[in-house]
């Protein structure tokens, strides 16, 4: 097993008329971008235009999925039945794969977004769902997982590729899921 550091961030959040983050920049730093699908942020031009720059500038994309929450930047806990969860899932991936193709490039790796992820790390059957439906659409896709989660737990029974995450600027809870925001 190959051991390397990855940097990563969330990109292609813009959406309409509203801007939010400098992906141009973040691309000068990043060996990997998780690119918006369109339901917590991104639109198809945004979606375009960053994995066209990701192509560009040799970083890998990943498909960066959430809930259908763009007034809350996918941030809030929806309880979804895991058929529709699944879905969801696969339509974000397969628009992020027609737009990395158009790119020039391939999407690489799925990174849950937000209270979807979140909620993952918490939740076996809610990860498998959503893994399992990644899977079918792209055996060979990598999963990001939160490390010592729930996620990891399941990427690790489907026998599939993925890679483990920590990040620098967030706290941690004893069973290796995320502070909320909210608190300090």
């Amino acid at each position: 097993m190959t051991q390397t550091v990855d940097l990563n961030a969330d990109m292609g959040e813009s959406f309409g008329v509203w801007t939010l983050g400098n992906d141009s920049a973040l691309l000068d730093i990043v060996t990997s971008a998780n690119i918006a699908c369109g339901f917590h942020a991104g639109d198809p031009d945004v979606m375009a235009q960053t994995m066209k720059l990701a192509v560009e500038m040799g970083v890998g994309i990943g498909a960066h999925p959430g809930f259908p929450d763009l007034r809350g930047f996918g941030r809030y806990r929806m309880h979804l039945p895991l058929p529709q969860l699944a879905n969801a899932v696969r339509y974000q991936l397969g628009a992020a794969q027609a737009m990395a193709k158009v790119a020039g490039g391939h999407v690489r790796h799925l990174k849950l977004h937000g209270a979807l992820a979140n909620m993952c790390s918490e939740n076996y059957e809610m990860a498998e769902a959503c893994y399992r439906a990644a899977l079918e659409v792209d055996s060979e896709i990598i999963i990001m997982v939160l490390a010592g989660t729930q996620q990891q737990k399941v990427v690790e029974a489907l026998g599939c590729a993925y890679a483990a995450e920590i990040f620098a600027d967030r706290a941690y809870n004893d069973d290796a899921t995320l502070v909320d925001r909210a608190l300090p």
